[in-house]
């Protein structure tokens, strides 16, 4: 297992069983089967997290998945059938749900956007938009929803917002000190206007450009204006009512933080059998 996805299970049952499982201590513990249902349609992720979490706990518990990460599910559709001693299996419930839950509502609504832009060569990232302490997870389920990851973090690809530029005194001089400093990274330069756009396309060295908030008009002028000669990105306040007509200027990405941020908890539940 991945070591970050692997600390992240082991803080979650730490956080959750801290000193011990006073509720389960009151049990006979015996063996004894039980079932996960996804209660809603859904697409699934997070089945690694869950096997961990039960396997932590007692790695004689037995578990049989009936579908994968990525798959997607009907309403009241078993997901796995667990066996093994029910302590451990009561005490890693929680944990285990908690994870393929909020997963599969990111894997979810990504594949929702995305399939709404499928006709169109447009492609969907995510952003840094995610909940603390669980990034590379939901960048993982936002793959799973067939979505595509933008940078991971600070460290591993430069990214000139508007105050970078204005405290470095301008676009051209933003881009040529990250170059020069950083020549491996790709830089991507965000810009609030045509004119910006326009001073960008004039530079050497960036990757892509970000159009921040730009209309849907503008997105037109601004994929005339490149012609192709760098990627363009749309971000800002594109969700479900506006995601095609952006998809349809011509970008080459839409980037949102609603498939981290926003999202609804996948309705599952462990049921003994």
């Amino acid at each position: 297992m991945n070591k970050d996805f692997k600390k992240m299970v082991e803080l979650a049952l730490d956080e959750d069983i801290g000193t011990g499982d006073v509720s389960a201590d009151l049990l006979i513990d015996k063996q004894i089967q039980a079932t996960i249902i996804c209660r809603e349609a859904a697409v699934i992720c997070g089945i690694e997290f869950a096997q961990m979490a039960f396997l932590s706990l007692n790695k004689d518990i037995k578990i049989k998945w009936l579908v994968k990460d990525a798959d997607q599910v009907k309403p009241c559709e078993q997901l796995c059938r667990l066996s093994g001693p029910s302590k451990a299996i009561i005490s890693a419930e929680r944990v285990a749900l908690n994870f393929l839950q909020t997963l599969s509502a990111v894997a979810t609504q990504t594949r929702f956007l995305v399939d709404k832009i499928k006709h169109t060569n447009t492609q969907l990232l995510d952003t840094r938009k995610t909940l603390p302490g669980l990034r590379s997870a939901q960048k993982y389920a936002v793959k799973c929803g067939g979505g595509v990851n933008h940078r991971m973090g600070l460290f591993d690809c430069i990214m000139l917002k508007e105050n970078h530029i204005i405290a470095a005194g301008g676009i051209a001089k933003a881009v040529e000190k990250a170059k020069k400093q950083n020549p491996d990274l790709d830089l991507i330069v965000e810009v609030e206007t045509l004119d910006q756009l326009s001073k960008a396309l004039t530079l050497s060295g960036i990757t892509r450009v970000l159009c921040d908030n730009f209309s849907q008009q503008d997105l037109l002028k601004a994929v005339s204006m490149s012609a192709g000669k760098l990627p363009l990105e749309a971000s800002g306040n594109i969700d479900a009512s506006s995601i095609v007509g952006v998809a349809e200027t011509g970008v080459n990405f839409i980037s949102t933080g609603s498939i981290t941020k926003n999202i609804q908890a996948i309705d599952l539940s462990l049921r003994f059998t």
